[in-house]
């Protein structure tokens, strides 16, 4: 075709087939792409995701999306800090998993001596670091999963035919676990669930009542409790201890309970905090009574900040068929890769590396606390527990000299987990007072300052995890102490990477908080009974709330529609509390809590002690009070105005109709009308109108024509305004009491008031001499007995009269006076 084109005579017709030839070309490469594209269309799906479609997302692509979930839209600092607090043993760590999916794929004869020897080497380290002789160790994922597998081992080895028969075998002899009460929550439902077991084979021990810490196994009446059920025909399995608890980090007695278990033949597993210091040089007592036990859970993560790492419960059993069956071990090679996370981070680490973290969250923990011990108003639990007093009924000479022997022993002993909280110690008075009160009475008020107390300290624990983030201060509430305020270094420390200082920062910032909390706690009663005297508020009692306490203002509205009484009150709310926010003052003005049950409420927050009680209370009501009459005063201007607009129709339609008679009906047609008023003029008696939308009626015009100038004939009621009685000086809060200014503000006060003493002994002065007629030339003269005239003064000016009078103008001194008045008002 180009050759065709080429060898024509003509070269505009051959430039013509060749543009017609290339677009061809393009038209069909065109048709062949849409072609091609429709016949995708064919074979794809259109339920496939996104992300999905095509030939795949490339690395950077796909790295950008984690990164992007992992930090959504923090900035790069917040990046930074988190990879440096993982470390770099927890890259071994990450190492690890990535490794054990590499070896996974290796073939099954070295992939079966690399497993067991990683497996072999971890077991055996640990068994060492935590002084555990002769254990197995199960790697797991859940820290729950090791108690749940110990209690399928116990289970197997008292019941013969559980294998074959189940749950039948259990119905003759029905099993009992025992679970201290200040175990983790739904430890006992979460067993039962797994193993199918009712709720009512899980019975839980209360905590030690007699002598000790309140949370430590109360083992007497353990004893009971399992010489019942044996009695009933039951069969007691296992016992749940703590060496050191979830909330406080209190060990249990664990030797008398290893002597009970071994007397009926329990098994005794052992989880806790305080395992931890297991590697240390010196452990407690009370805590190496573990290594004695049946099994025990450890849980390496959190101690030695090492991320993704599996949990580890060590065990002793001498039946590998029955650990096999209870799932504590398998066959499974690429199972056993579970501890190659913990083989790596543990040679990496090494002894000395895993003994000095664990020894600096100790030294953390005995830092805060001899910081605590030096504030009067913290208690931590080793503080009350001391100060419980001490009962002895119902127990052997040998358990109370044994408890008292086990208490000694534990109390030299400090556990890493540290627990405190604000206590405030009542006044002498008011103990003696309480004496003379009902059982019931008292009892009600030590619930009350109970409730109180959970609310301030709650609110504690959230300020201080706010201001030093970095200690991992949580809230936590016990059985008796109530809400208290947990450091537990063991647990946080290696992930938030806390220092010496930010435990030194703690401290500041708990003594700086003390004294607000007792000022709140104090000035609670004052304001409440303030509250009580003030007409138009009404005191709402909220035990919950850590602050001064709840008002609302209570409107004088007697309409009977209670939807419309309650739009008012949320109306007046609104704008009470936004007056109060306008206010330059310290304190904190919100509707309460979020789930609060009282609307329509103010909440005031914490204060301190220069808080003047009356004059917040004093403000609210009238603050209040103006918002309420500035409402009334414009719903009744709204209906004298709407009353006014009708009778000012009524007149105009009057007025138009006098006009109309008195001017007749030929002068309102417009043309024929200015032909009438140009021949003969009309003068109208109609006088003009205008409305006053301040009284809301209408009124004549001439005033207006005559002065230039509208002038009102009603004004409406002044609105009210809040009266404040104490003047503030310049930079000075409300609500501060006048006792604790400084004192160049009381000098200032006193010399106002010496300055005004001046400026009315001088016009006295002035008063006396005018009244005075006599002559006096003698040096100087008597006044009222009180006031002496200089001698030098001229007493031969004659009056107007011609009396002779002696005057003093101490013009100057009162205008200065009264400057400086005017200043220290301001």
């Amino acid at each position: 075709m180009d050759s065709s084109l080429e060898k024509m005579v003509d070269p505009t017709l051959a430039e013509m087939g060749k543009n017609l030839n290339e677009a061809m070309k393009m038209l069909e490469e065109t048709q062949r792409e849409v072609d091609e594209e429709r016949e995708k269309k064919k074979f794809s799906r259109k339920d496939i995701p996104g992300p999905l479609q095509g030939s795949g997302q490339d690395m950077a692509t796909i790295l950008q999306l984690v990164q992007n979930l992992m930090h959504g839209e923090d900035e790069e600092e917040s990046q930074s800090i988190r990879l440096q607090n993982v470390g770099e043993q927890g890259h071994i760590s990450l190492l690890g998993h990535s490794l054990a999916a590499y070896i996974s794929v290796l073939d099954k004869e070295r992939l079966r001596k690399l497993t067991t020897r990683i497996l072999s080497d971890t077991t055996l380290w640990l068994c060492r670091l935590f002084r555990y002789e002769n254990g197995s160790a199960y790697y797991h994922e859940d820290d729950r999963e090791g108690v749940l597998k110990v209690c399928k081992l116990v289970i197997h080895s008292n019941y013969e035919d559980y294998a074959t028969e189940g749950f039948n075998v259990l119905q003759r002899k029905l099993p009992v676990l025992y679970i201290s009460a200040a175990s983790r929550t739904g430890l006992g439902q979460y067993i039962c669930n797994q193993l199918g077991l009712p709720i009512s084979c899980m019975c839980s021990v209360p905590c030690n009542t007699m002598f000790g810490s309140q949370h430590q196994m109360d083992v007497a009446l353990l004893e009971r409790l399992i010489k019942d059920d044996i009695d009933c025909g039951k069969l007691p399995l296992l016992l749940v201890a703590n060496a050191g608890t979830p909330g406080a980090g209190h060990t249990d007695k664990l030797v008398r309970l290893k002597e009970l278990c071994s007397q009926h033949k329990m098994w005794l597993h052992v989880e806790g905090v305080n395992l931890a210091t297991l590697t240390l040089g010196y452990v407690s007592s009370s805590v190496l009574a573990a290594t004695k036990c049946d099994s025990m859970t450890l849980t390496l993560g959190p101690w030695l900040g090492l991320p993704a790492v599996p949990a580890v419960t060590l065990y002793r059993h001498e039946d590998p068929s029955l650990s096999l069956a209870a799932g504590l071990t398998t066959s499974q090679p690429v199972e056993k890769l579970r501890a190659l996370p913990l083989w790596l981070s543990l040679q990496y680490l090494g002894h000395d590396g895993i003994v000095d973290r664990i020894k600096y969250a100790s030294q953390l923990s005995q830092r805060l606390l001899e910081n605590l011990k030096k504030l009067s108003s913290i208690r931590t639990s080793e503080m009350i527990t001391k100060r419980k007093e001490l009962t002895f009924t119902g127990k052997s000479v040998g358990n109370i000299l044994g408890d008292i022997v086990l208490a000694i022993v534990e109390d030299e002993f400090n556990s890493p987990v540290v627990v405190f909280r604000f206590v405030q110690e009542q006044p002498k008075s008011a103990l003696n007072g309480a004496q003379y009160q009902t059982a019931a009475a008292q009892e009600s008020i030590k619930g009350s300052e109970s409730e109180i107390g959970d609310a301030l300290n709650r609110w504690l624990g959230e300020q201080l995890g706010q201001l030093v983030p970095a200690s991992g201060i949580d809230v936590v509430e016990l059985e008796d102490e109530g809400v208290c305020i947990r450091f537990s270094p063991l647990i946080t420390a290696a992930v938030l990477n806390t220092k010496p200082e930010h435990v030194d920062q703690l401290a500041e910032h708990l003594k700086a908080k003390i004294p607000i909390l007792i000022s709140t706690l104090q000035l609670r009663e004052e304001f409440k009974q303030e509250v009580y005297r003030t007409a138009g508020l009404l005191y709402i009692e909220d035990l919950n709330w850590p602050g001064l306490g709840a008002i609302r203002y209570e409107i004088n509205n007697e309409d009977p529609d209670p939807e419309k009484h309650l739009m008012e009150m949320e109306k007046i709310a609104t704008g009470l509390l936004k007056k109060l926010k306008e206010l330059d003052s310290d304190l904190l003005f919100s509707t309460g809590p979020e789930f609060g049950r009282e609307k329509n409420a103010i909440y005031i927050g914490m204060v301190t002690d220069n808080l003047d009680v009356p004059e917040l209370v004093e403000t609210i009501a009238a603050t209040g009070k103006e918002i309420e009459e500035s409402s009334k005063l414009l719903e009744n201007m709204t209906e004298i105005v709407r009353k006014g607009i009708v009778e000012a129709e009524q007149q105009l339609q009057k007025a138009s109709e006098a006009k109309l008679l008195e001017e007749g009906v030929l002068r309102q047609i417009p043309v024929v009308g200015s032909v009438l008023n140009w021949l003969s003029p009309v003068q109208s008696s109609i006088k003009g109108r205008s409305f006053n939308l301040a009284g809301g009626f209408l009124e004549s015009t001439e005033n207006v024509f005559a002065t230039k100038a509208q002038t009102s004939g009603g004004t409406p009621p002044t609105t009210p305004t809040v009266a404040h009685t104490k003047h503030k000086l310049p930079g000075q809060k409300m609500f501060r009491r006048s006792s604790k200014t400084p004192a160049s503000d009381v000098i200032s006060e006193t010399s106002s008031v010496s300055h005004t003493e001046e400026v009315e002994e001088s016009q006295a002065i002035h008063v006396t001499t005018r009244l005075d007629i006599e002559n006096v030339h003698k040096p100087s003269a008597q006044l009222n007995d009180d006031l002496e005239l200089p001698s030098d003064c001229d007493t031969d000016k004659p009056d107007t009269n011609g009396v002779n009078i002696q005057e003093v103008h101490p013009s100057s001194v009162p205008a200065e006076a009264e400057d400086l008045e005017k200043e220290s008002l301001r």
